[in-house]
């Protein structure tokens, strides 16, 4: 039994609203579990918004290095993407993947470059 008031029905909730970076896997949970989702936008908001000092770019640049730190190609391009949409250039990017290589060593960077060539190859920079 459920100890929760009843409630209006809330609103549809999309995986958009839980994740800026188009990973199909939040339309699911959104499905499965939209309470879930709404509760998770807060902390994104304050997580990957703009904050008060450090801007989306900057935000982005950092979560770069930890998704190339522990391989994550993938993540890396969708916040890549993201940074680009915030003001970020190639050259910053390069930058930040070559600063995460100092304490993440050569996998770090290689994760790191090739999904920049990715976004390269792709025109994300013209």
């Amino acid at each position: 039994m459920s100890t929760r008031p009843a409630a209006a029905k809330p609103k549809k909730v999309d995986g958009k609203a839980a994740s800026p970076y188009g990973y199909p896997f939040w339309d699911w949970v959104a499905r499965e579990d939209p309470e879930y989702v709404r509760a998770r936008q807060p902390l994104s908001a304050l997580s990957i918004g703009e904050g008060k000092e450090l801007s989306v770019k900057y935000r982005e640049m950092v979560i770069i290095g930890i998704l190339a730190f522990r391989g994550r190609q993938e993540g890396v391009v969708a916040h890549m993407r993201r940074a680009i949409e915030h003001g970020a250039n190639k050259r910053e990017l390069l930058e930040a993947i070559q600063s995460a290589a100092v304490p993440g060593g050569g996998p770090t960077f290689s994760t790191g470059v090739q999904a920049l060539m990715k976004l390269d190859h792709e025109g994300a920079f013209k």
